[in-house]
């Protein structure tokens, strides 16, 4: 590639992996190029734009100022060529993939119905669910791992990112029906002292809030167990092993066959929304905007019908 010549956009796709992996070597093997492939094509960039992109910093290797700054534009050209590649494809062929990062709660008892009426609109469209915490689905959202992701979470915004709110989610400590607690009519913050607490992963935003509540007013927690799965937090609960804090549309169907039980408690910092989050940048193609408009129209009827009632 000759000074002021045509940039070749793959010489950029793996300026950006040397830049990820902060390694030639592991760069090569993961774009399967030879190293010495990879290190032309960087020594051509540097060429290009007369600047090194890269400096050594212990057995690793580090971007420059300059390095850095094309890292930016790579990424925002990358962007571009791929809004162009699926505009074309939707225009093209009306098909495509979606990438969905949500919580588990949200895939398993909230989405599927409006990912039903999605797909039989747009049976051509691929649909990838991937679960996570929220702030690891924010952060894929950031570096466009997903195209959006479904969040409960406390209302906050951040600067690259649009949150749409689709309504709160109540939340409930379940416990055994032979429960003690489960014969008071009011359970305070403070009858959790010494209770054994089956939470989910570190990272999940109700948790924290839990948390952060006991803490606050004192009640110790004696013991817990820590499950990155709804199902087995819910048989751990069933079986008396402690008690839980969980989304109610994850319970409804235990509550009703009695397996489990919502104990009467509530407080108003334990509130979590169910948020749609995607990047400010993202380009949104028909598909999205579809999908989008089926979320938020589903759920403005409820509020419209009791508007409508009260008139």
């Amino acid at each position: 590639m000759k000074r002021g010549g045509y940039l070749d956009t793959r010489y950029l796709q793996t300026f950006r992996e040397v830049a990820k992996c902060q390694s030639f070597t592991r760069a090569a093997e993961i774009l399967g190029y030879a190293q010495s492939s990879v290190t032309t094509q960087i020594q051509n960039l540097e060429s290009e734009f007369g600047v090194s992109l890269f400096e050594r910093w212990g057995k690793k290797i580090r971007l420059t100022h300059a390095g850095e700054v094309l890292l930016g534009y790579s990424e925002q050209l990358q962007a571009v060529l791929d809004e162009a590649k699926a505009n074309l494809s939707e225009q093209a062929h009306l098909a495509g993939t979606l990438s969905i990062g949500t919580v588990e709660s949200l895939a398993a008892f909230y989405l599927p119905p409006y990912l039903q009426k999605f797909r039989l609109e747009q049976p051509r469209m691929r649909i990838m669910l991937a679960p996570g915490i929220c702030q690891d689905l924010r952060q894929g959202v950031k570096e466009g791992k997903f195209d959006f992701a479904f969040v409960l979470d406390w209302l906050h915004d951040q600067s690259e990112l649009t949150n749409v709110v689709l309504g709160e989610e109540k939340l409930v400590v379940v416990a055994a029906p032979t429960h003690p607690l489960v014969k008071k009519e009011k359970v305070e913050t403070h009858d959790f002292a010494g209770e054994t607490w089956i939470f989910t992963e570190k990272g999940c935003s109700y948790r924290g809030m839990m948390e952060s509540v006991l803490r606050e007013t004192g009640a110790t927690v004696e013991s817990s167990f820590e499950f990155g799965s709804l199902e087995a937090i819910k048989q751990c609960v069933a079986y008396d092993l402690g008690i839980a804090l969980l989304p109610k549309i994850a319970v409804q169907e235990e509550v009703k066959n009695g397996t489990l039980v919502i104990l009467h408690f509530s407080h108003p910092d334990i509130r979590v929304f169910r948020q749609l989050v995607y990047h400010k940048k993202k380009w949104m193609p028909q598909a999205l905007l579809r999908f989008l408009e089926l979320l938020t129209i589903e759920t403005a009827e409820p509020k419209n019908a009791e508007n409508r009632k009260n008139r």
